[in-house]
């Protein structure tokens, strides 16, 4: 009995034990699996871990710049974050004031202590220094300097707060009306928001308004204090006809593009939101231009892109007491209603300059892009390598001289050239500088001079009866010629290059009527020139000097009329 109740205990001895042990493996093997879930639990929510796979939602639009169509969008209306695309509003406002001449490319802005603790990407600007425009420009456009973005908005606007208001503003006035910016460079915040249309626009918008400033958006590389600053968008100088815009980045927004190119005479602006990494962004941009390219118009049809509500109204700063606030002061708008084929575009081309001339920035409208070095451009002190464009050389055609001294004519049989003229409506009193009456040589009586051109004025005071002008020896056509290329030296204004003579004529007449007086001393004058068998006839005033050369084409195309000036 007793031996029983021996072995009894210790088998209730033996269970006990047993039982501990297994609660205590139990409860080692929950604290290692909660550890290990805690861990696991970290990782998923931790804002530094590189290794999560953060995937913002994706967008895209391809638009033909020629017709504004789109040609092919996925969710182009989502709101997205724009990231450093920011920078390009930031841009069009400084553009902004260059244009209106507020500021200059050598200008120099104070750099603050907020601006120097902006986080990278940066150009490494201390408080107290200073930094000139044209760097500024090009560090936004090359490294995506969040330094240089502060300085530009505290130069403009007084502070970043205020001058990310002048953004949103000016979004609106482009039609970008899904667009909010809370800063200047993109970095991250919540309620900064755009889509990519919006973005579409506003690339279109930077050409249209400021082509002789949108070229440095083909910069790839820039020099800085010594150092060599490199560009993040590699589309430029590897896929033909790209020549901007800008790229950026957020963990938030993904990898965006906004890309622009000209190729022929097609135009395409596209834009990526929301790419998994910079070379995937890249790649996909890249197809969408080849597969859309061929859809794209090769004549431009569509307005330029004009600001709305206050589209003459240019977001200015005041200084008012030391204080700086926002007003409203009127700035130029560049619009244009259609521009003209592309037989009239190379038509426009100015004739060769002497060597001596003075090379001067040809002004570009309806964001038509020309090969034109960036060394030019007012106060720029390094030359750029835009976009090779391919230049053809216009051939004239014969020329037709006139006389614009008065001269008594004598009744004559009318020749059967001469003839064809005389339903040529008189010329209202004080037309032109001429005071003669519109003569006419034969063409195969003048010999070829590409720089001469169909020149007409208003009639004398005193009455004379209209004749036919006889052909007139070679010896006075010499002359004529002389006196010609005298006359028309310095600034020329061409409104149109049309396809008959009377169409010249009639857009003559429109742009007097819309200069108010501007025009009123200038020499109007037709020049014929002929390409691949098609005549085209340029419709010019003459004998300007700079000043006023732009100031009519400045009202002109405020009066949606093409216009360009040109040394002659």
């Amino acid at each position: 009995m007793h031996r029983k109740n021996l072995v009894s205990s210790r088998l209730v001895r033996v269970g006990v034990y047993g039982v501990l042990a297994l609660a205590t493996v139990a409860t080692t093997m929950d604290g290692a699996e909660a550890r290990r879930h805690h861990r696991h639990h970290a990782s998923r929510h931790s804002p530094h871990n590189d290794d999560d796979s953060y995937s913002p939602s994706f967008s895209s639009i391809i638009v033909d710049g020629n017709t504004g169509a789109t040609l092919t969008a996925t969710s182009p209306d989502g709101l997205r974050h724009p990231a450093s695309l920011t920078k390009m509003m930031t841009l069009y406002l400084l553009f902004e004031r260059l244009d209106s001449g507020k500021m200059k490319l050598d200008t120099e802005m104070p750099v603050s202590e907020r601006a120097s603790d902006q986080d990278p990407t940066k150009l490494g600007l201390r408080p107290g220094q200073t930094i000139r425009v044209e760097d500024a420009i090009k560090g936004l456009i090359t490294r995506s300097a969040n330094d240089a973005a502060v300085v530009i908005a505290e130069a403009i606007g007084g502070d970043e707060e205020n001058f990310a208001r002048m953004m949103t503003r000016k979004a609106h006035a482009l039609g970008m009306s899904r667009t909010i910016y809370r800063n200047a460079s993109g970095l991250p915040n919540d309620e900064q928001v755009t889509t990519a249309r919006d973005q579409s626009i506003l690339g279109r918008a930077l050409q249209d308004r400021f082509p002789r400033y949108y070229r440095y958006f083909s910069t790839t590389a820039f020099n800085f204090r010594g150092h060599t600053i490199t560009g993040h968008n590699h589309l430029l100088g590897s896929v033909e006809g790209v020549d901007g815009i800008k790229t950026g980045y957020t963990r938030a927004s993904g990898f965006n593009l906004v890309t622009s190119m000209h190729r022929g005479n097609r135009f395409l602006i596209g834009v990526v939101m929301g790419g998994r990494s910079g070379g995937s962004r890249d790649a996909i941009m890249r197809n969408l231009l080849a597969e859309n390219l061929d859809k794209a118009a090769t004549r431009r049809t569509v307005a330029a892109i004009t600001e709305r509500g206050n589209s003459d109204q240019a977001t200015d700063v005041a200084d008012q007491g030391g204080v700086e606030v926002a007003s409203e002061a009127p700035a130029p708008s560049r619009t244009a209603k259609v521009v003209a084929a592309l037989a009239e575009a190379t038509a426009a081309l100015p004739p060769t300059q002497p060597k001596d001339a003075k090379v001067e920035p040809a002004p570009m409208t309806s964001g038509v892009i020309q090969g034109q070095p960036m060394a030019i451009v007012p106060g720029s002190t390094e030359p750029m390598k835009p976009v090779r464009v391919k230049t053809v050389q216009v051939k004239s055609g014969l020329t037709k001289l006139a006389s614009a001294a008065p001269q008594p004519i004598a009744p004559v049989e009318p020749a059967p050239l001469p003839a064809a003229r005389t339903d040529l409506p008189q010329q209202p009193p004080g037309f032109g500088t001429g005071n003669g009456i519109l003569g006419v040589l034969p063409a195969s009586s003048a010999p070829p001079a590409p720089s001469q051109a169909m020149a007409y004025a208003a009639p004398a005071p005193q009455p004379v009866q209209q004749q036919p002008v006889p052909p007139q020896p070679l010896p006075q056509a010499a002359s004529l010629q002389q006196e010609s290329a005298t006359k028309r030296s310095g600034w020329i204004v061409q409104v149109g290059a049309l396809e008959s003579e009377a169409e010249a004529k009639e857009r003559i007449e429109t742009a007097r009527s819309h200069a108010q007086g501007l025009l009123n001393k200038a020499d109007p004058f037709t020049e014929t020139v002929s390409k691949g068998g098609q005549t085209l006839v340029r419709a010019r005033f003459a004998v300007l000097d700079r000043d006023q050369a732009e100031a009519v084409c400045k009202k002109l195309k405020r009066a949606d009329i093409s216009c360009m000036t040109m040394h002659n």
